[in-house]
């Protein structure tokens, strides 16, 4: 008799082969083993990735589920469609072979990983760096060799984004370890960096000057690549035509919502009340100091009301957004769930960049208004992102505490909902603002849901992705094309809004199956106990049987 593998070996055995072959995710999820490494982007890197993954494919298919525990099974499926994901990454998306922006994004959160964290003493974390700068010029020729005919769109964003990793080098690693004393490492690294930077700034002087001329390739996935992107990667079966409709009715309501709540304000033009909540932000300079405040009377709203469980953490810095990630509005960065010991979180706003003319600064905060804000600090730090991580230290299954498994529909739908959540559970009661910028930021998310939509399966433009999120999401020209650009290399941000919409009704048909003994916070406990997993995963988890429908 064949005696099966069991599951719990064959997810350690994957989880080390994933670390080491993405050791920047690797740092990201709190294991420190492949620090000094940067990952292989080499044709023949790629080649070998797939050709494992589909060894361990082999092996997963091989344990027979019969032998699993009920909750194995599910990890089981899970898995299975975990590294099929990965699989048609890299052969049919092929982002490695389309988007420079990905390389940039690694080497950015690979050499951010040991600055920001304080995992290990300074000046071990400098030699782990001096590592990654001096596998740099490796990385940028795999970049430089793997890409041939980009989109346009990708060529911009992949130039923005290598200039800030720029940045990241010359200016942030120096001022990271501005306080160790070994001349002789230091020498190293001033070395390493001079010679990263050369490679960094001759590949963008490169996709200037001979890349971006001659980019005509399209950003579109197209229909079939989308919905098998999302089957596999969120667990989510449904016909795009399907979810077009689901997003355009809940963006109906969403509206009516707002426009009723904004009249009520106004006592005339909801837009018009609008536009006056949006001309009370912060100065210039001053996000950081609001966003700060703001989440001191968070933690003291969520420690007087039964919402969800408070554990332990660690101290949270808020800060300006580094120039390498500047193309996103907020960040939320949390030592991962691996983590052996608590160190540092950091909250990155984006404020203004003090070359900006003033109506342009003018127009970023108009979007950064107060209310606005209270949503981001909800979805990012309490209670949504950085507690998410707080309680996923707790979880015990390794397949589903490793952000290496964990579907975006989940982390960033529960994030999302928790802006809802707050409302509901009288954070800001007697604030109609409050209320209104929560609403604004479900239409920012819901116009996300269409224009990923389109962008990738219809014909939508750029172009007409900015005006749907300026007119059916009243934001700002500049952070509307901002959103319409990031659909191009972001297709599935529709995550948050499908997400937040499955966990909306995940709780109502948990209430339903509670009864009288129904409680918000043994719902959320139970929910992030669960760990990270796809909606359908976690419905049978915590309803039984089949879990019932998604959405």
């Amino acid at each position: 008799m064949i005696v099966s593998e069991p599951l719990p070996h064959f997810v350690d055995d994957l989880l080390s082969y994933l670390h080491e072959t993405h050791p920047t995710h690797a740092t990201l999820d709190g294991v420190h083993t492949h620090d000094d490494l940067l990952e292989d982007f080499s044709r023949q890197g790629i080649e070998n990735e797939t050709h494992a993954l589909a060894g361990y494919l082999r092996r997963l298919g091989e344990i027979h589920t019969d032998g699993l525990t009920r909750v194995e099974r599910l990890e089981h499926g899970m898995l299975t469609a975990n590294l099929q994901a990965r699989m048609y990454e890299l052969e049919q998306v092929r982002t490695w072979e389309r988007n420079p922006q990905c390389y940039a994004d690694v080497l950015a959160s690979s050499l951010m990983g040991q600055t920001l964290f304080a995992h290990a003493p300074a000046p071990e974390r400098a030699r782990r760096a001096l590592s990654r700068l001096r596998q740099t010029p490796r990385l940028i020729q795999a970049a430089r060799d793997n890409i041939k005919d980009p989109p346009g769109i990708y060529v911009k964003v992949g130039i923005e984004t290598l200039r800030g990793v720029l940045k990241v080098i010359d200016e942030e690693l120096p001022r990271a370890f501005a306080d160790v004393d070994d001349l002789h490492l230091l020498g190293d690294l001033a070395d390493a960096q001079a010679e990263a930077s050369h490679a960094v700034a001759a590949y963008v002087q490169e996709l200037e000057t001979e890349v971006a001329p001659k980019a005509r390739a399209s950003f579109r996935l197209g229909r079939d690549k989308f919905e098998q992107k999302l089957r596999l990667e969120e667990g989510l079966a449904i016909s795009l035509d399907r979810l077009l409709v689901i997003a355009t009715r809940e963006l109906r309501a969403t509206q009516e919502a707002f426009k009723t709540l904004a009249g009520r304000m106004n006592g005339g033009d909801p837009l018009e009340a609008w536009a006056k909540t949006k001309a009370k932000h912060p100065a210039p300079g001053e996000l950081v100091n609001v966003g700060r405040e703001q989440l001191d009377e968070l933690v003291t709203f969520l420690e007087r009301h039964a919402v969800i469980t408070l554990p332990q953490g660690e101290q949270i810095t808020v800060a300006p957004t580094p120039d390498f990630y500047r193309w996103s509005f907020a960040s939320m960065w949390t030592p991962g769930p691996f983590e052996s010991k608590p160190t540092h979180a950091y909250y990155y706003l984006t404020d203004v960049d003090p070359s900006w003319p003033n109506e342009r600064k003018e127009e970023h905060l108009r979007d950064y208004n107060y209310p606005t804000l209270w949503s981001i600090s909800i979805h990012e730090v309490y209670p949504g992102h950085f507690l998410h991580y707080q309680h996923l230290r707790r979880v015990e299954s390794k397949a589903r505490k490793s952000i290496l498994f964990a579907p975006a529909s989940f982390v960033e739908g529960w994030a999302h909902y928790c802006e809802q959540m707050m409302i509901e559970a009288g954070f800001g009661r007697q604030e109609y603002g409050i209320q209104l910028g929560q609403l604004a930021e479900s239409l920012i998310r819901l116009a996300r849901f269409i224009v990923g939509i389109k962008l990738h399966a219809e014909d939508m433009s750029v172009e007409q992705g900015v005006r749907f999120f300026r007119d059916e999401a009243y934001m700002e020209e500049a952070s509307a094309r901002r959103e319409a650009e990031r659909g191009t290399f972001d297709p599935t941000y529709l995550v948050y809004s499908v997400g937040k919409l499955m966990l909306l009704k995940l709780r109502q048909d948990w209430k339903q199956q509670q009864g009288k003994a129904f409680s918000l916070r043994t719902f959320h406990d139970t929910l992030l106990a669960s760990g990270t997993a796809p909606f359908w995963l976690l419905r049978q988890l915590m309803l039984g049987d089949d879990g019932g429908d998604l959405l």
